[in-house]
């Protein structure tokens, strides 16, 4: 082989794993809040905001807080440095990336997930005027 070719492949080979071992420690995955605390890696936490409690948002140091339940029943503050995001009254589960920093946890960023208007139930057995639906069983 030629020498730029052996070059070219190492540097090839080196990049990738350095990409692989970087990404790997930045996102330790999704977690519960136990999980977060103990690994003190960033991860993503599942759950639903405490609606009893509410929502705080300081315009002067621009901070969103708020308490959620992971989906183990822990509760922590979450902390999130930007304003509230749209919706998040109407969250069905709240998905947060960050770490955990003392007793509260520290959102980097936050994902909504709203309730579908094409997930309703009573919209799913209705079947259009006209039209009739046949089952059939799967034979072996």
């Amino acid at each position: 082989m030629r020498p730029k070719t052996i070059v070219g492949l190492v540097l090839i080979v080196s990049f990738t794993s350095m990409l692989f071992l970087n990404f790997g420690q930045q996102v330790g995955g999704y977690m519960n809040f136990a999980e977060a605390e103990a690994s003190g890696n960033k991860a993503h936490v599942v759950g639903m905001w405490v609606d009893a409690d509410q929502f705080r948002y300081d315009a002067t140091s621009n901070v969103f807080s708020f308490r959620m339940e992971d989906e183990e029943g822990n509760v922590r503050m979450v902390r999130y440095n930007n304003p509230k995001p749209a919706n998040f009254e109407d969250a069905e589960k709240v998905v947060i990336d960050g770490y955990a920093e003392g007793d509260h946890f520290v959102a980097e960023n936050i994902l909504v997930k709203c309730p579908s208007k094409y997930n309703d139930a009573s919209g799913l057995n209705q079947v259009p005027e006209g039209m009739s639906v046949e089952t059939t069983a799967l034979s072996n």
